[in-house]
């Protein structure tokens, strides 16, 4: 008889999901901000390089909405998350992959709400308020100071790009498991029914 326990004969807690799989609204919460953040990602990276111009100006808009989008599907996501435990991870996972999933996790969450937020302060720094959806205009964070646009635009760019980073080790780590772990690991993001 092996010692380590399949996470799929551990009961869980009211209000966690059965059987080692993430509920429903998390996974769809997942997958809809994994969609937005690939095409804030790559709408911000196209759009730096284009002249100023109406279409410049119309795919910055699209970008801030994206990413006002995606802090409150993060809140939304963060909330669930308090209430419904995730399932744990699966016995079988080396120590240090468990503390590596641990890690890019919390690293993914500050960022869902870092790089949005240093976005909207340099909006707002930039002398351009967030109007979200062209109908909801967001309150500034900042008076506009061209300095500190400069500075906020540079720190946007660096979350940016470490969000783009961690995102691509949670692929690929999602990947190895998903190809090549027998515990059914990736499985679990992508069904809530066993």
């Amino acid at each position: 008889m092996s010692s380590s326990v399949d996470v799929a004969t551990v009961p869980q807690p009211v209000g966690s999901p059965d059987r080692g799989h993430y509920t429903a609204p998390a996974i769809g919460l997942h997958w809809l901000m994994a969609v937005l953040i690939v095409c804030s990602l790559t709408l911000g990276y196209d759009m730096v390089g284009l002249p100023f111009s109406p279409t410049r100006i119309r795919l910055f808009n699209y970008h801030k909405w994206l990413g006002i989008t995606i802090l409150g599907l993060a809140a939304a996501r963060l909330l669930w998350r308090l209430f419904h435990r995730p399932p744990a991870l699966p016995s079988a996972l080396p120590a240090w992959q468990r503390v590596a999933a641990h890690g890019v996790h919390g690293l993914l969450y500050a960022l869902f709400f870092a790089v949005p937020l240093a976005g909207w302060a340099y909006s707002s720094a930039t002398g351009f308020p967030v109007v979200y959806l062209g109908v909801v205009p967001l309150p500034d964070w900042v008076s506009p100071d061209a300095g500190l646009a400069r500075r906020l635009a540079t720190l946007h760019a660096v979350l940016a790009y470490g969000l783009a980073s961690i995102v691509a080790v949670h692929v690929l780590a999602a990947l190895k498991h998903g190809f090549d772990d027998p515990v059914g690991y990736l499985r679990r993001i992508v069904s809530s029914k066993p």
